[in-house]
């Protein structure tokens, strides 16, 4: 393994947002290939808790419709935002492909819950890396309609979504910055 080109990847991950993706589309067999490399995350008692719903084609406008309809019930009218709406759409159709990402809990609770989250967040890191590493765009999203999903998705006994992965291929020309601040200020050494 090339531990350098671990490390460029790792470090030039980036979000890269529904509204920087081109209308160039991204092959199913890639999709396969980013859930394959989402399935060997760490699991605590190998409970496994990723789900993942691939949304793709029509069943995206769907998605959209869903969302933005979710968002204007619960949204008081002091608080609603047409511009919100609108993004919402937006953000599904530039989109070619929407993974909701969902935790199923362990029936006989085994581990704690929160366990079974930092679980399915690495399963998400690893799609992440694998779009980094073949310059394909995406972008993690928890809106509140997640609580909803239920109503979009079948849902198992115990499964609840967790947000939505935006997929799209993006012109790489643009360069993607972000800043950390030294690992030093966050680390505290015992020897």
């Amino acid at each position: 393994m090339n531990n350098e080109y671990l490390n460029q990847v790792i470090r030039e991950r980036r979000a890269i947002f529904p509204s920087q993706y081109n209308n160039k589309p991204v092959s199913k067999e890639f999709i396969k290939n980013l859930l394959e490399n989402a399935n060997w995350a760490p699991t605590h008692r190998l409970t496994e808790p990723w789900r993942f719903k691939v949304v793709r084609g029509g069943t995206k406008d769907r998605l959209g419709s869903f969302l933005s309809d979710t968002y204007t019930d619960i949204t008081p009218d002091d608080k609603f935002s047409p511009f919100k709406v609108k993004k919402i759409k937006d953000k599904c159709d530039a989109s070619d492909t929407i993974i909701a990402i969902c935790m199923q809990r362990d029936a006989k609770e085994r581990v704690p819950e929160w366990e079974e989250i930092a679980a399915t967040a690495m399963a998400v890191q690893n799609m992440w890396l694998t779009c980094a590493s073949n310059n394909v765009g995406c972008y993690w999203s928890s809106p509140v309609s997640i609580k909803y999903a239920d109503q979009f998705f079948e849902l198992e006994e115990g499964e609840r979504c967790l947000g939505f992965l935006y997929i799209g291929n993006y012109d790489k020309e643009d360069e993607l910055s972000s800043k950390r601040n030294p690992v030093e200020e966050k680390v505290k050494w015992f020897d």
